[in-house]
């Protein structure tokens, strides 16, 4: 696919990188009102959160096309998106460590495909660092969590507000660029006209 329909495919679905960003916020907004959330409710908090967010993934992997085909990193991070918040319904009273595990794993795998992610679109839509960065602070947060897993559950709720309000603010202003993107493809005269 040249960049000129892969830049139209993303700049008209803007919409779900924003979606998943002001998901990613309102998740984070949740665990700073309520720092004293008990685990079970945490549970089932991220199991919403990464349900929503393997939702959107996985519907804007299959609306951007590249080359005519899915884009297979975002399909990869909604199925497992969907995967991790099936799970958290169906187990919800697994235990703190099990659950910080599961969220630091989706949160490394995640980052890793925002990165290669931003990497393949590099030449397709200017600043693209910000997904770039949302993935790389997603494998640190994840890398955190794996080497801190006994972290008391306050603490976890604060990191993951964080994380969430961090990523959400990176995919609302990816979104919001991807945007711009549409607006200037829209605006673009179509050519001099012939007499």
């Amino acid at each position: 696919m040249s960049n000129g329909l892969l830049s139209d495919a993303l700049a008209r679905n803007w919409g779900w990188i924003v979606l998943r960003g002001v998901a990613a916020i309102l998740f984070g907004i949740l665990a700073f009102a309520m720092p004293g959330i008990t685990l079970a409710a945490l549970v089932l908090v991220w199991g919403a959160y990464a349900l929503l967010d393997g939702l959107a993934s996985l519907f804007a992997g299959f609306k951007i096309k590249m080359g005519g085909k899915p884009t297979w990193p975002l399909i990869v991070v909604g199925l497992i998106g969907i995967v991790a918040g099936i799970c958290t319904f169906m187990w919800p009273g697994i235990t703190a460590l099990v659950l910080l595990t599961f969220i630091a794993g989706w949160a490394l795998v995640t980052g890793i495909f925002q990165i290669v992610t931003a990497i393949r679109f590099r030449k397709v839509i200017q600043n693209e660092w910000m997904l770039a960065l949302a993935g790389v602070l997603s494998v640190a947060f994840g890398a955190i969590m794996f080497l801190r897993p006994g972290a008391g559950a306050l603490a976890v709720v604060w990191i993951i507000g964080w994380y969430a309000l961090l990523i959400g603010l990176l995919q609302v202003m990816l979104g919001l660029r991807m945007k711009g993107l549409s607006d200037r493809l829209v605006a673009k005269p179509a050519g001099p006209m012939h007499a």
